[in-house]
Parts: structure tokens; C-alpha cells; sequence
């Protein structure tokens, strides 16, 4: 039977751009101040006027905390299920993501290095992104040697990913236990992700990689589409198979070291974003990159939201709930498979 909605691709899109444009608005107006709908837009139109004096006093608590917290959101959301549509598709594996290969391991691990030196020695002030970019690029170096003549044939590019995200989280803990009782909380609290910190100088880097892989996946759409036919189909095409490999995984693991080093670890989403984008609007790439890029800003949009207001007074680490609905997910798609 023909699915209407994956024929017209153009509905999809439409309906998740208007659903994003509602859920940073309610990420703006949902907490433990409340904000009006029409307030909100009536500082739009005051800040598109630079002749407006704004006189609110929740203009503070909309411009400096949530819509900062609300747009991180919505850039690591697409970035990461970015990063899982592109690892699962040129691997050809359902579960592939940068967790299962290890570069959000490598990239935690390069981020708490750095964190915990800088902390150590206070004239030393290592840059946590440099850290994290480090280590994602570490991990992928070790995978890529583990694999060793047979690193791009995707089973043993997978298997060597799970051995190195094993080894590098056992690093990390090594780091928790030997540090200081507090240096250790503030460590293991940044590890499960969180959006409590973000600035607005905090954005530019994570916005400026996510846009960048959005745009090059676009680009090697049809490069990318070939892969997923078998290596064999897809260098019979005159696609370079092994450099575009490698190229994409290097691009997944700077997309996923600069996101890393600013929110800290937050799994499931590059793992459950693109099989959702696959309900919607098929198998072909391209659609499933975009709408994978939509769907995962506004889960991540609303996690937050859950995360912050779930509990009165108390914020949860956002790679707790994510966590949490990505367990449930995949217990249904398996149930759902067995059934």
C-alpha cells in the first residue's frame, strides 16, 4: 500500500519545521517562570525595532537562560542524529551510532582530560573542546588501527568501535575515581549531559560544525545513498567507497566532539532519531538526513523541557531522560519485531 506521506516529502518537512517553531517557543515560555505566548512575540517584534525600549522583567530570563539553553538543544538534537544517520548508513548497521563506535567515548574522555587539568594546575586552562575534538579523533584513530587492514569492512570497523568505547570509558572512570570528591561530581554531572551552563557564546562552534555536516551530507547524498546498496554496488558507480568512508566517520567524530565538549554525554539520540525519521518518510537518504536533522532538534527541545521541569527546584541531566525514552523505544521496536 502506498504511503501518501513518504510519496509527498514536502508535508513531512512542513509539519516539522512549524512543530520546531512551537517547541523553542514552548521552550521559552514552560518553567518555573511562566511566560506568555504573546509576551514573547510582542519581544520579537521590540527587538526587530532597535527604536523599543523593553522594559519586561522576564526579558532577562527569555534572552540570557532559556532561548540560549532552547537553541543548544535544537543544534546537538540535529547533530547528533546527523551523526547517527551518516554512521548508520555508510555501516549498514540499525545500530550504529557515535556511542556504539566509540567516538562519544573518546570524546568524553579528551573533554574530562582536560577538565581535570585545568582544574589540577589553575595556570594551565586546557580548552575543553580542543580536548574533546582530541579525543574524538583518538578514538577514532584507535578504532581504524584495531581494525587494522580490514578497517573498512563494516563488521570488524564495528566490532573494533564497541572494544575502543569500552577501553575509553574505563579511562574515564579511572579519571572519576583518582579525582577529588568534588572535582569528581562536577565531572560525572557534566557527563550525563546538561544544557544549565549555555551561553550565547557557547553556540557558534556546535552551529557552524552541524551546519557544515548537514550541508556535505546534502552534497554526497547520492555517494552516501550508493553505500547503502553494498560496497561492491556502490564502487561499481565510481564511488570512492574507502575515502568517503573515512571522510564521513572524521566528520562524525568533530560533529560529535564539539557537541561533547559543550553539553557533555547524551546517548540515544543519533541511535533512535533516524529509525524514527525511517517511519515517517521511508528509507531514501536524503529524506531521512533531513527529517532526521528536524526530528532530532525538537526531541531534544522537548527532553530538555522534561528535564528542567519534571521535578520542582531540581534539574535532571538530560542524558538521564534521554536514556530513559531511548530504552522504552527500543524495547517497543523489538517487541514489535518479535510480535
Amino acid at each position: 500500500m502506498i504511503n501518501p506521506v513518504r510519496n509527498n516529502f514536502k508535508f513531512p518537512v512542513f509539519a516539522l519545521l512549524i512543530l520546531l517553531i512551537i517547541s523553542v517557543i514552548c521552550a521559552i515560555s514552560i518553567g518555573s517562570v511562566s511566560i506568555a505566548t504573546n509576551e514573547i512575540y510582542e519581544m520579537i517584534l521590540c527587538f526587530s525595532n532597535s527604536s523599543c525600549d523593553i522594559q519586561s522583567s522576564n526579558w532577562q530570563i527569555i534572552w540570557e537562560l532559556r532561548l540560549p539553553r532552547a537553541l543548544m538543544a535544537m543544534i546537538t538534537g540535529a547533530g547528533l542524529a546527523l551523526s547517527g544517520t551518516i554512521l548508520q548508513t555508510i555501516t549498514r548497521n540499525p545500530l550504529a551510532d557515535p556511542y556504539l563506535l566509540g567516538i562519544s567515548s573518546g570524546a568524553a574522555l579528551g573533554a574530562v582530560v582536560s577538565m581535570a587539568i585545568s582544574t589540577l594546575i589553575l595556570w594551565l586552562n586546557l580548552p575543553i573542546t580542543m580536548g574533546a575534538l582530541a579525543g574524538a579523533i583518538f578514538s577514532l584513530f584507535l578504532m581504524l588501527t584495531l581494525a587494522g587492514r580490514h578497517a573498512f569492512k563494516v563488521e570488524r570497523l564495528l566490532l573494533s568501535g564497541v572494544a575502543v568505547s569500552f577501553m575509553l570509558s574505563a579511562f574515564t572512570s579511572l579519571i572519576l575515581y583518582y579525582s577529588a570528591p568534588d572535582v569528581s561530581a562536577t565531572l560525572l554531572f557534566w557527563m550525563m549531559g546538561s544544557f544549565s551552563h549555555i551561553q550565547w557564546q557557547n553556540l557558534a562552534l556546535p552551529f557552524v560544525m552541524v551546519t557544515l555536516g548537514l550541508m556535505i551530507g546534502l552534497i554526497y547524498r547520492n555517494w552516501i545513498a550508493a553505500i547503502q546498496t553494498g560496497d561492491d554496488s556502490a564502487l561499481s558507480l565510481g564511488v570512492p567507497v574507502n575515502s568517503l568512508r573515512l571522510s564521513l566517520l572524521i566528520i562524525s567524530a568533530i560533529i560529535t566532539g564539539t557537541l561533547v565538549a559543550q553539553v557533555g554525554g547524551i546517548a540515544f539520540v543519533g541511535l533512535m532519531i533516524p529509525h524514527i525519521a525511517r517511519m515517517i518518510v521511508g528509507s531514501v537518504f536524503h529524506k531521512v538526513f533531513i527529517s532526521a536533522f528536524l526530528l532530532g532538534s525538537i526531541f531534544l527541545i522537548w527532553v530538555d523541557i522534561i528535564a528542567r521541569t519534571v521535578f520542582e527546584n531540581q534539574v535532571l541531566p538530560v542524558g538521564i531522560v534521554t536514556a530513559a525514552i531511548g530504552s522504552v523505544f527500543f524495547f517497543i521496536i523489538l517487541r514489535n519485531k518479535n510480535a
